[in-house]
């Protein structure tokens, strides 16, 4: 490569530039020749050793010479793929040490596995159900019951009418001229037909754990308008997910077995959220144009589009602001700083010039001498913030942030508009403005004992509606000198079922207490206790009682009520105390 190190810093461009600018120039090399986009491109420590390595997942310079190559410090290896890569990701399959990723590439139907960079599994999309009157066409030609124009014209309007596709097998023989007709027949009528999908995107999703060494599941998107999600150890299929259109961007945070959200960009310009356990999306963003990137940036979902513009998004599909960008966006990528707890998302555009923004702050530029087709941050080596960038030529960009470069809004070249001083529009003061402020300072001690007055009054309305609640027993502490009793609830869950644990206090200092019941007060139509009455057992003074049972709700219209906690004593009409429980909205009903 043409750099002595991927660490040393180039001196190329001038002192003082270079002294201005917040990258140190690593690596500048046109003649790499890597041909790729940022979906296929990770950085890991593939051995271990505290080196990590880029991997990445070349198209070759006229997209038939796919290749798997890693680039560690200046040593570049590869080896042969066996189709054109569509993603690269590396992922902990295993909790246990020696904890060294593996690497998958997803290309057509298969994702294909490496561990220490040689193959280690493959794992194939399941095969799509076939058309049962295709099935019988092509059972007819093995027993030469139907000759080979008769099939054409047949399966011609199987495709033209029925909602399944055809197979791969029938759509080359509606491609083959007349005179070869019989031939392809007779050389494919004995094969079973099959119908396969292929991969359009991949990335992974935490199993169990947040951290960052834990386990990771594969997600794959698919031609078949499909999510898939891989268990990492048995590469079984957890969870299958259906979309409106076919995915090309995926973004997913959280942890399968607990809790995630995941936003699928489609070819039909719309973005689809969807949560744990929902088969359909939650949440759409339709967008006025084709998207070109999509980053998660904290929580918000930044969308290019071919119409040269970012956009940003809530999970729940909220616009947030809109930039527009000078040039086309040729790649979308995030930047985290770690040290800094910084995320911002990196685009790079057709003028060469790629442009790092949070939220829609600018606060970066910097120039190529070709346009980057695409882009990724993080460790290199031992180097914590490296930015790796490859232009349309195959060229190599490897930059260095310093340490002490500290991002600021307006970083990059500001806009001439906007540096120049506005002029705010100060109303003028009006007639009625300075008489109120005259009748201001003439009655300002009468206004303030009049504002005195009424939050006297205030506070003695709140403390009559205190003690009427003390009197009436609608609190949940007991100010009696015969009962003296402590209570507060707990609800825990997402529903439908709820566990709702009261605890139970005697706050005298000698006396035990026994003999109390505990009665639930709640609407039968929206919610189902087991047990609405039970007996409270001796409470020994200074101890916290826990008592547990169950809520469950029973309406699926997300309406929540107060669910009423009464303690007696038995014989005793009137509660020694009470508490209202305000129960949350049911979100598994909700999500179902």
């Amino acid at each position: 490569m043409a750099a002595t190190s991927s660490l040393q810093a180039d001196g190329g461009k001038g002192k003082s530039s270079e002294a201005s600018s917040k990258w140190l120039n690593a690596v500048s090399d046109p003649m790499t020749n890597i041909h790729t986009f940022p979906a296929c491109m990770a950085l890991a420590d593939l051995h271990g050793d505290g080196e990590y390595e880029l991997v990445v997942g070349d198209l070759g310079p006229d997209g038939r010479q796919p290749r798997l190559k890693v680039l560690k410090g200046t040593v570049l290896r590869e080896s042969p793929l066996p189709a054109l890569p569509a993603a690269a990701v590396t992922f902990l399959m295993e909790s246990h040490d020696p904890q060294t990723p593996a690497v998958a590439i997803a290309s057509g139907p298969c994702v294909y596995m490496y561990k220490n960079l040689k193959p280690y599994f493959k794992f194939s999309l399941p095969p799509l159900p076939v058309n049962p009157l295709e099935q019988d066409l092509w059972n007819q030609a093995k027993e030469d019951r139907i000759d080979p124009l008769t099939l054409k014209e047949m399966l011609e309007g199987i495709r033209e009418k029925a909602e399944v596709p055809l197979s791969v097998q029938s759509l080359r023989f509606l491609q083959v001229e007349l005179s070869e007709m019989e031939a392809f027949v007779n050389q494919h009528k004995s094969k079973s037909i099959r119908r396969q999908t292929v991969i359009t995107t991949m990335t992974t999703l935490k199993k169990n754990l947040a951290d960052e060494d834990a386990v990771s599941c594969l997600v794959l998107g698919t031609e078949s308008k499909e999510l898939l999600v891989l268990d990492p150890k048995a590469f079984t299929i957890l969870a299958k997910m259906s979309l409106p259109s076919v995915p090309v961007f995926l973004e997913v945070s959280g942890q399968f077995e607990v809790e995630f959200r995941l936003a699928a960009a489609c070819r039909n310009g719309s973005v689809y959220m969807l949560r744990r356990d929902s088969k359909r999306p939650k949440y759409c963003i339709e967008l006025s144009a084709q998207p070109v990137g999509l980053v998660l940036v904290h929580k918000v979902l930044v969308v290019g589009s071919n119409q040269d513009s970012l956009h940003g998004f809530t999970h729940k599909g909220k616009k947030l602001w809109t930039v527009q960008m000078p040039a086309a966006i040729l790649a979308m990528n995030l930047l985290e700083q770690h040290s800094r707890g910084l995320q911002a998302v990196m685009a790079g555009l057709a003028n060469r010039e790629v442009r790092i923004y949070q939220d829609k702050a600018l606060l970066n530029i910097i120039h190529t001498p070709e346009a980057v087709t695409s882009l990724c941050f993080g460790r290199f080596g031992r180097e914590d913030n490296t930015l790796i960038m490859t232009t349309q030529g195959g060229g190599l960009i490897m930059k260095i942030l310093k340490r002490t470069a500290v991002f600021a809004e307006g970083g990059g070249e500001a806009d001439p508009l906007l540096s120049q001083p506005v002029k705010l529009n100060v109303p003028r003061k009006t007639r009625i403005y300075v008489d109120q402020t005259l009748r201001e300072r003439e009655a300002g001690t009468a206004m303030h004992r009049t504002f005195q007055a009424d939050l006297y009054l205030l506070r003695l309305r709140a403390a009559r509606a205190y003690v009427q609640a003390l009197e009436s027993s609608l609190s949940p502490v007991s100010v009696t000198a015969q009962e003296p009793l402590k209570l507060h609830a707990v609800v825990q869950g997402l529903g439908p079922t709820f566990k709702l644990t009261l605890h139970l206090q005697n706050t005298s200092t000698a006396r035990p207490i026994l003999g109390l019941v505990v009665c639930f007060l709640y609407n039968e139509v929206l919610y189902a206790l087991p047990r609405a009455f039970f007996k409270v057992p001796l409470l020994v003074p200074g101890l916290n009682y826990p008592l547990e049972t169950f809520v469950k709700s029973l309406s699926d219209k997300g309406i929540s009520d107060i669910i009423k906690v009464l303690v007696l004593r038995e014989g005793q009409s009137t509660p020694l105390l009470s508490a209202h429980i305000n129960m949350p909205m049911s979100e598994g009903l909700a999500a179902a």
